[in-house]
């Protein structure tokens, strides 16, 4: 046995003590969609739902944790509570750093995990800032940092989901839909299986607003992106760990995809409205990029197991949820419409709209001095065509129009 699946069987006998494997499930829907066995490794079951618990545990218990231990995380998420759980585990102390901005959801949820062990400070208003003050307080304390990714004891940590895996199917699968962040869980589990299960082959999902893992296998080396869209927050990372591209950079960009945030919006209300599973964004990932590999005829008769990283939503985000699913689906879409400012100009414009056409929002102050005036106006529809056959009937009327749906900007404003 080599020495990375000594370390991992270890790893996975401590976890033993915390909480049982997670299950892994066969999907009738999905395997019947695809025409092929589609199994989802649920990782969204762990005590803190997520697997991040796996890694923080991991190398806490390599670091010493025990009475007198002081363990110091700069997270938001999912990583933030791992080390929290784990903390009260081992009666250690930790220190969480957590942006100003950090939703008071999940403050709480780290707070209740930590039953007592843990000190939340809340500095910054973006993640740099505040990894910086996490990293100067380690410092000055003589405490140990605990990285969410970029970190041996991590990896092997997060391997323990493909020792599981493994173990729970009667035969290796022919495919791995792994979810990538900072790449620490997608090292640990192609390693292991490199070693375990040589045949399975796997596919790399990022959100389209934060691909890192894409950039750096392009670049040869990580690469920090000019801007990351944080709506996938358990996975918008804008560099790639040095540790787990080191495993990682054998593979090739093609191996790679990336999932529009819309669509991953649309998979969480599937998953939620069809078979009772709490995703949060990255969690959703893989089960996903299904859509493209099935494009790319990589799923017909194949043995797939997609790992389902995470179900911690907040439901208050729902709202924006359903909204990028109905966009990404064309039901929805925001229009700016210039009007004369004249009596009736209104009318016209509303007797253009079909039967299955609603008025989702509309914003209107009428300018003087001005012959014209804009509208903001949302319409929502029962089939992407009403929408078509609208904008075709306000280009024959001569209405002057433009549709700002996709415009990025703009969409942080509606939404």
């Amino acid at each position: 046995m080599s020495d990375f699946l000594a370390a991992v069987a270890d790893a996975e006998a401590a976890l033993r003590t915390l909480f049982d494997p997670t299950p892994l499930q066969r999907n009738d829907h999905l395997s019947a969609r695809y025409d092929a066995e589609i199994w989802l490794k649920r990782e969204d079951l762990t005590p803190v739902r997520s697997y991040k618990l796996r890694g923080a545990f991991n190398a806490m218990r390599h670091a010493g944790a025990g009475p007198g231990a002081r363990f110091v995380c700069a997270s938001a998420g999912n990583h933030a509570q791992g080390v929290a759980f784990a903390c009260r585990h081992f009666g250690a102390r930790g220190v969480i750093f957590m942006p100003v901005t950090t939703p008071r959801q999940k403050i709480d949820k780290t707070r209740m995990f930590g039953a007592g062990a843990v000190e939340i400070v809340l500095t910054g208003d973006y993640f740099d800032q505040t990894l910086k003050a996490a990293q100067d307080y380690t410092a000055a304390h003589g405490a140990v940092f605990l990285s969410p990714f970029d970190d041996a004891r991590v990896i092997e940590g997060q391997a323990t989901v493909a020792a599981e895996m493994l173990a729970q199917i009667d035969a290796a699968p022919d495919l791995v839909v792994l979810p990538v962040g900072g790449g620490g869980l997608a090292a640990g589990v192609t390693e292991y299986c490199a070693l375990s299960a040589p045949q399975t082959g796997f596919a790399f999902v990022e959100p389209a607003g934060g691909a890192s893992l894409a950039a750096a296998l392009a670049e040869g080396a990580p690469v920090t992106l000019p801007r990351v869209d944080s709506f996938v927050d358990g996975a918008a990372v804008a560099r790639i760990g040095a540790l787990p591209f080191a495993r990682l950079g054998r593979f090739a960009v093609s191996d790679t995809l990336q999932a529009p945030e819309d669509r991953i919006s649309a998979t969480m209300l599937e998953m939620l409205n069809g078979e009772g599973i709490v995703l949060e964004p990255a969690g959703a990932l893989a089960i996903d990029a299904l859509r493209d590999l099935a494009a790319q005829g990589r799923l017909a008769g194949r043995r797939v197991v997609c790992i389902c990283s995470g179900g911690n939503f907040d439901f208050e985000r729902l709202p924006e949820v359903r909204e990028r699913a109905q966009r990404w689906a064309g039901l929805k879409k925001y229009f700016i419409l210039r009007l004369p400012q004249r009596p009736g100009a209104l009318r016209e414009f509303l007797n253009l709209l079909g039967p299955e056409d609603d008025i989702a929002r509309f914003e209107y102050l009428k300018k003087s001095a001005r012959n014209f005036g804009s509208v903001l106006i949302g319409i929502e529809t029962t089939d992407p065509a009403n929408l078509d056959a609208l904008n075709a009937r306000l280009a024959e009327a001569g209405f002057d129009w433009r549709d700002i749906t996709g415009d990025p900007v703009l969409a942080e404003f509606l939404i």
